[in-house]
Formats: structure tokens, sequence, C-alpha cells
């Protein structure tokens, strides 16, 4: 088999989630990292798929976890914005650097509390030290885009409630000056705008 036929097959194994067939390639020498056109590695397919299985193959034989397709991509960041909270679960114990970015330059929190993802910020917040004040391309931290960029309701109320727990600092405004105080009283958010005035906002 030539190299290049062994890389289709390696590839093809992580989208159809077959273990064997992963473990056969890897058995014969193929890159574990190797990528196609997008720049995606088997690790990246496999948990694009939810293939669990062999997400843990793939990372017990040592694939580079932290590893970004052509859209930034990359298991964790993955976790976060699909709201797996399987996946997520599975990659926290090999170390992912929390300070990859999305191609809007958040990092994984953020789509998560944009998203109303609770399950993913509560175990983002109490098991690993990513940054909750972080902020993105737009100057927007994880507590603005809870706020701005959905509908106020209460999984995006809770997801203020845990960010501003865990040290979210209620006075980092966006780049026009807005405080999200201002911001969810613009928006009629009377239940976060407590929440934020609780928190010393």
């Amino acid at each position: 088999m030539s190299a290049n036929e062994l890389i289709t097959e390696f590839l093809l194994a992580a989208e159809q989630g077959n273990t064997e067939a992963l473990k056969a390639c890897l058995e014969k020498g193929v890159d574990i990292n190797v990528t196609n056109r997008q720049k995606r590695t088997a690790l990246i397919i496999a948990s694009l798929n939810k293939h669990y299985p062999c997400v843990e193959l793939l990372l017990a034989a040592g694939a580079n976890i932290d590893q970004q397709d052509n859209t930034c991509f990359n298991p964790f960041l993955i976790s976060c914005l699909t709201n797996d909270i399987t996946l997520l679960r599975i990659v926290l114990p090999y170390n992912p650097d929390l300070d990859r970015l999305t191609r809007f330059g958040g990092v994984g929190i953020t789509p998560a509390s944009e998203k109303g993802h609770v399950e993913i910020v509560r175990e983002l917040l109490a098991r690993t030290d990513i940054n909750v004040n972080h902020t993105n391309f737009v100057g927007w931290t994880p507590l603005l885009e809870a706020i701005v960029l959905n509908d106020g309701g209460a999984k995006q109320q809770e997801i203020v409630k845990l960010l501003l727990e865990y040290g979210a600092n209620p006075h980092m405004t966006d780049k026009y000056g807005k405080t999200p105080l201002e911001l969810a009283r613009e928006k009629g958010f009377t239940e976060i705008a407590e929440l934020l005035v609780a928190a010393g906002a």
C-alpha cells in the first residue's frame, strides 16, 4: 500500500468510527497527525463525528490534541462549540491548550457562553483555569457574549451567574465602552441586569 493510500484509509477510518482500521494504520506507521485538504487530522475528524472510542484511541496513541484545522477547530474547541460534553470530558484529562482561539478570536468558553451551553460552561469553570475574562477579536468577553448574542432566557441567566461566580469582571466594557449592565438593560434582560447588580456592577 502506498503512503497516500495509507493516509486515505486512516482518515476514512476516523470518519467512519472504525477503531480497528485506525489501529491497523498506526501499526503500519501512518503519521498520526497527518491532515486532509481542510487540514483536519484523524482526531479532528473523529471528534466532529462523535466517534468517541476513536478519539480516545488517538489521544492515547499520542495524537496532537491542540492541532487546528483551516477553520481553527480542534477537539477541545469542537466540544465547546457543539455542546459536546462527552467529548469535553474525554479531552480534558489530556490537558488541551485552553488559550487556543476560535476563528473569531475567542477561547472555548466564549462560544459556549454565547450559545447557551450551560453544562460546558459549568465544566470549564469547575475543572479548568480557562480565562473567563478573555477578549475576542471584536472586543467581547464571554460575559458580554452571553448577554448580547442570545435571548436573555433561563440558560443565559444560568451562564451569567456561573461566569460571575467564577470571576468574570462585570465592569469590562465592549469596544464602545458599554458595560454588561447597560447592555442587559438595553435588551430588557431584567433578570440578567439583577445578577450583574448583585455582583457589584
